[in-house]
């Protein structure tokens, strides 16, 4: 705990006084100016810490919308005019090499990345509040009888329904999900951020979601920082059936397609079962094709091992801005956005359909809602 404090400490350090001493302290402001915009700098970027302080966590920020949209608007800026600024600094010192002589980087160069590391954040906040569209994915699974043929698959990931992505999204979600005139709904996890009482009225909606073959779901991290076994017990109310390391048999006369469940990778972490995949598909019908809801896409090497012909994933949020991606891919195994062959397996990692609202920025990786369409391989 104290070294991530410390990491934390001298990551901020760094990010403020490029931000406070290289780009606002040279511009030709008032001094009692400057130091309120500084103070503003550094009470935004904790937001994580006063989220703390609203909720008892930092994964649930309880203030209201307006302020948590000003408040990732204010760190995406930061973030934003961090990178500008060094390129500044490192394009004022090549060129001073290159002369010998020293360069000033003028107020007019300040104010413009000022500028666009404000305009690219409101953008990217703007970009994470619009409703997700419907994407259309055509998966040809091997094995999977005709009478699966253009079976339709609806996923939904990453909700993270919150004071953000609140009610009001979330019914507007559940409307755009029940007219993809889907076979099935499935979920992908983290639905939420905060406790069942923090979020009883806003995942009401989820209740109305439906599907001929019904709502299946595997957990996220997220449902493992708030009371797990209370959000279990919460969804399954509302009729979203949770597949923790089970399986579905979904059934067309004489054939079957398995849905399979996992719980998440960082269960253990919170005393709570994880992920066994041989649990999951203990019992299914022999050589029925397997779909397999696993919140994170880590493990799809031993999926793909397994036998599993199409895993769903999410967790990535696609790596929210274009760039960012390669970094968030790192972490992931390498699986950040979108359709991967893994083996003879199919891989698809959504965007995600809401965002932590932590960092509610997208820029180049649209939230989405995805149709996937069976065909027979």
């Amino acid at each position: 705990m104290r070294m991530s404090i410390l990491v934390r400490i001298i990551v901020f350090g760094l990010l403020l006084s490029i931000v406070i001493l290289n780009w606002l302290w040279p511009l030709p402001l008032p001094v009692a100016v400057k130091l309120l915009v500084a103070v503003f700098i550094i009470v935004a970027s904790q937001f994580q810490f006063w989220s703390r302080l609203s909720s008892g966590s930092m994964f649930a920020s309880e203030f209201p919308k307006p302020l948590i949209i000003l408040f990732n608007w204010a760190v995406g800026t930061i973030l934003f005019l961090t990178l500008f600024q060094l390129a500044l600094d490192l394009g004022a010192l090549v060129v001073a090499l290159v002369r010998w002589q020293p360069v000033h980087i003028g107020t007019e160069a300040r104010v413009a990345v000022g500028g666009l590391a404000g305009l690219l954040a409101a953008i990217g906040v703007i970009n994470a509040l619009r409703m997700p569209q419907v994407r259309d994915v055509t998966v040809t699974i091997r094995g999977l009888s005709p009478l699966f043929d253009g079976y339709r698959l609806l996923q939904l990931s990453d909700l993270h329904i919150t004071r953000l992505f609140s009610a009001g999204w979330a019914a507007r979600v559940v409307a755009r999900a029940n007219a993809a005139d889907a076979d099935l709904i499935v979920v992908t996890g983290d639905f939420i951020d905060g406790s069942v009482d923090m979020r009883r009225a806003d995942v009401a909606p989820l209740a109305s979601l439906r599907a001929p073959d019904g709502v299946l779901a595997a957990p996220g991290n997220h449902e493992y920082f708030f009371d797990y076994a209370a959000w279990m017990r919460h969804l399954s109310a509302l009729g979203i059936d949770m597949l923790e390391n089970q399986h579905k048999v979904i059934t067309r006369d004489t054939a079957h397609l398995v849905i399979a469940g996992v719980t998440d990778r960082s269960a253990r972490r919170h005393s709570q079962m994880g992920p066994d995949l041989d649990a999951a598909l203990a019992g299914c019908p022999a050589h029925a094709p397997v779909v397999l809801l696993d919140h994170q896409p880590g493990d799809a090497r031993a999926a793909a091992a397994r036998g599993v012909a199409l895993q769903l994933s999410g967790h990535t949020h696609g790596g929210m801005i274009r760039g960012l991606d390669r970094l968030v891919a790192r972490g992931n195994k390498g699986f950040v956005s979108g359709r991967y062959q893994v083996g003879g397996m199919t891989l698809y990692v959504s965007n995600g359909t809401g965002l932590w609202p932590g960092f509610a920025l997208r820029l180049g990786v649209p939230a989405e809602i995805t149709r996937f369409h069976l065909r027979v391989g």
